[in-house]
């Protein structure tokens, strides 16, 4: 299981890279692997701004739907497109072309509330 060091994560499972104001959102390589192949990614609130732990979209595994929580505040300025015609990227590289959005931070302070490498690890007993 693959758990960069570099990253930040959540107890939903998503990584977080954090570049000044932008964050980089997807989910974890244990997620996408409990989820099994993944079939679609819906995000619907591209331009919108949402609160730390709103629903930011879904995304669709053959045996199961699951909601994606917004890991900090702010507003979704990007989507990454390939996801509507490749899904399955977020199985094969769940930390480089499988990521999801790009959220403008609204609040920096709540970075502290992120999950560091070791802690995730703990968390999902890698």
């Amino acid at each position: 299981m693959n758990i960069p060091a570099n990253l930040k994560y959540t107890k939903d499972h998503e990584w977080v890279l954090i570049d000044g104001d932008v964050a980089t959102v997807g989910i974890t390589d244990f997620a996408q692997g409990e989820l099994g192949d993944i079939v679609y990614v819906e995000v619907e609130t591209l331009d919108e701004t949402l609160e730390i732990e709103e629903v930011f979209g879904t995304v669709e595994a053959v045996k199961t739907v699951s909601d994606l929580f917004l890991p900090l505040s702010g507003e979704i300025i990007e989507f990454n497109e390939s996801l509507e015609s490749e899904p399955e990227k977020v199985n094969s590289d769940p930390y480089g072309d499988g990521w999801m959005i790009k959220i403008k931070l609204s609040n920096l302070d709540e970075v502290s509330t992120l999950m560091d490498d070791a802690a995730y690890k703990e968390l999902v007993g890698a």
